[in-house]
């Protein structure tokens, strides 16, 4: 039978490096409490142990190294001011760096100042990061920042309830498996959250504004993205690039305009073109419901091959292009008789079931022609477009291939929490 040893915090001082003797010396299982003042930072964990701030203790690790590194499991950080880690990105210096089989980790309640990298995790199961406050350098090009969270090969995990500012990307996560990003507040980063090539996670009730694309979804599937918000992000609300079998539901994302930083462009996007409420790029079989898009330039953009997903119940407000659908295949965007709710919709309800009685179609000839010759928009208000539209409205053969919704409601419907 295994006994289990308990141990009473031991209390440690501002003393040079006495706080890296005193861990090396405590044995596995131990806590170490800080008192108030600053401490060497530059610290290694090599066994279980939990090191807890009282309020106003500071870890400083003066610009060298990581502040904090932890290498072994059921470590737990809390309470602390960490600050002043080295900005060699290329050795992923950061306020915390977990490496290999560092499982379980716990960081809560830790304030991260002036620091390359805020949080590094790889090659883990099951941490949690909760509770934390992370910004980034403005003094240094966002490009050359580190990400505020970055999680590498990761099984498993928490990240909630952590407000993030300045950072390159605020959550970064690669190549991992079923972790939970939940109600973090995400701004003024270049992408809130940064999903690539992980499966099965939860992104659930977080706040992005002020990134060049709040939710930024990549190689992924089996997502539930769920009443997220975003507000006042660029260029993207939410993008998915090759996001399959997932479902987007009762997120609210509103006031997406395009980035207008200098220069000619910004990670691969053309400076100058449309705030996107929701991208869709060579993504299919997803459940895209109960979702508002508002007063974005373009309310949805779906491109190269994005089919047989299902959009429904979704509204769409005031955006000034509800719709850019760039493909010749026709697009049902209704489920057992509900579509979606269209501001511009401009039919009538007869049966007075709430269920517009014409198809709402968004797009028509002259819209395809403008995509495919932006400078012809200057034409836009011309008599010859106009007379062509009237045309292509009167003649059906001239109509194009696109979306359609055959069921459009007639009202905003209640959207509701959709993890309920």
């Amino acid at each position: 039978m295994l006994a289990t040893q308990a141990f009473s915090a031991q209390r440690v001082t501002p003393d040079g490096d006495a706080l890296q003797a005193r861990i090396d010396s405590a044995p596995a299982g131990s806590e170490l409490l800080l008192s108030e003042g600053v401490h060497s930072g530059g610290i290694l964990i090599d066994k279980p142990l939990t090191l807890r701030g009282e309020p106003g203790a500071i870890l400083d690790a003066q610009g060298e190294g990581d502040v904090i590194r932890v290498t072994a499991p059921d470590v737990r950080i809390e309470g602390l001011t960490l600050r002043n880690s080295g900005f060699n990105l290329t050795d992923m210096n950061a306020a915390v760096h977990a490496e290999r089989g560092a499982h379980r980790i716990h960081i809560e309640d830790t304030v991260m100042e002036n620091v390359a990298f805020g949080v590094w995790l790889w090659h883990l199961e099951a941490p949690s990061v909760i509770g934390n406050h992370i910004r980034g350098n403005t003094d240094v090009r966002s490009q050359d920042r580190g990400d505020a969270i970055r999680l590498y090969n990761i099984d498993g995990g928490l990240i909630a309830d952590n407000d993030v500012r300045d950072s390159r990307d605020a959550i970064y996560v690669d190549t991992s498996r079923d972790l939970e990003f939940r109600n973090n507040r995400l701004r003024d980063s270049r992408f809130g959250i940064h999903y690539m090539f992980t499966h099965g996670g939860k992104i659930i009730d977080n706040h992005t504004s002020g990134t060049r694309a709040g939710y930024a979804l990549m190689m992924s599937r089996d997502l539930s993205v769920v009443n997220n918000r975003s507000e006042r992000d660029h260029n993207y609300g939410i993008l998915m690039n090759y996001v399959n079998y997932s479902t987007i539901a009762g997120n609210r994302i509103s006031g997406i305009t395009a980035w207008q930083g200098a220069g000619g462009s910004e990670h691969g996007v053309t400076l100058g073109a449309e705030g996107k409420a929701l991208f869709i790029y060579n993504s299919q079989a997803n459940d895209i419901h109960g979702n508002r898009l508002a007063h974005s330039e373009i309310g949805i953009h779906l491109t190269a091959g994005s089919e047989n997903n299902r959009l429904y119940e979704n509204a769409f407000i005031n955006n000034r292009q509800q719709v850019m659908y760039v493909s010749t295949r026709q697009q049902e965007w209704s489920v057992d008789g509900r579509g979606n709710y269209w501001s511009d919709y401009l039919g009538w309800d007869l049966a007075g079931d709430g269920i517009g009685d014409t198809a709402y179609e968004p797009n028509d000839a002259v819209d395809r022609l403008l995509w495919r010759h932006p400078s012809a928009r200057l034409l836009m208000s011309s008599p010859a477009v106009v007379a062509l539209r009237w045309v292509q409205r009167q003649f059906p053969i001239f109509r194009a291939q696109g979306v359609r919704d055959s069921a459009p409601l007639m009202h905003e419907p209640d959207l509701g929490d959709a993890s309920a």
